[in-house]
């Protein structure tokens, strides 16, 4: 990573707002096993298992509050999408977090336009205008999907004050060849959207199978790495 890239990684807030994961007795005592029973393992495999569990742990953490928060409005409650988008474009920063097996796979996804005019792969600002081609943050209600300009997408519906124009937005879940490995290989980045949240075909193909029909998608600058 660049020194330009580490010195935009240690500007980036942790979430505002009460967006902060709190830690609650369960999780306590939970992490103090991890450490107990990783204190037999070698110290670098010790540490990689911690991280881990301690990300997870997190990214978990936030898809059940926001699904509690969220609460009737959802058809299915298993499935939770987190974009996460206070990390770097080049990093996998979208989760599918599965709350009924505890397990977290992690995707590229890419944001607006008008929230990185630089276009150096940092989401600088969140917009809810009309016109802004920027990313907003909030939680959305994922619908059904649909064949359009983008080929099959997922129509989402923004659940809060922040996001409540996606609709005539047109902010949707689509397949782009700009959000895979292979751009950021050539490129350092992900190429941007309109403010959609785009990922690589086979990602995608997970989202609509898994992520669609009434499921909860949440995106904010969280920072969780």
């Amino acid at each position: 990573m660049s020194g330009r890239l580490v010195q935009r990684a240690a500007r980036q807030s942790v979430p505002s707002g009460g967006m902060a994961v709190s830690i609650n007795r369960r999780r306590f005592l939970a992490t103090g096993a991890a450490l107990a029973g990783a204190a037999a393992l070698p110290a670098r495999v010790a540490a990689q298992a911690i991280a881990w569990s301690s990300r997870e742990s997190a990214i978990l953490a936030v898809a059940r509050r926001e699904v509690e928060r969220a609460g009737a409005v959802l058809w299915r409650r298993d499935i939770v999408g987190i974009a996460d988008f206070g990390v770097h474009s080049s990093i996998p920063r979208f989760h599918f977090a599965n709350l009924e097996d505890g397990s977290v796979r992690s995707v590229l996804v890419s944001h607006g336009t008008g929230s990185d005019p630089e276009h150096d792969g940092w989401l600088n600002h969140f917009s809810n205008l009309e016109g802004s081609n920027a990313t907003s943050r909030g939680a959305y209600i994922t619908w059904e999907w649909y064949v359009g300009r983008y080929g099959t997408s997922i129509r989402l519906g923004g659940l809060d004050p922040s996001n409540n124009n996606a609709l005539s937005r047109y902010i949707v879940m689509h397949a782009a060849e700009y959000a895979t490995p292979d751009h950021v290989a050539r490129w350092g980045r992900l190429g941007r959207s309109n403010g959609c949240f785009a990922m690589g075909p086979a990602d995608f193909r997970e989202a609509l199978w898994h992520l669609s029909g009434g499921r909860l998608l949440f995106a904010d600058r969280l920072g969780i790495s």
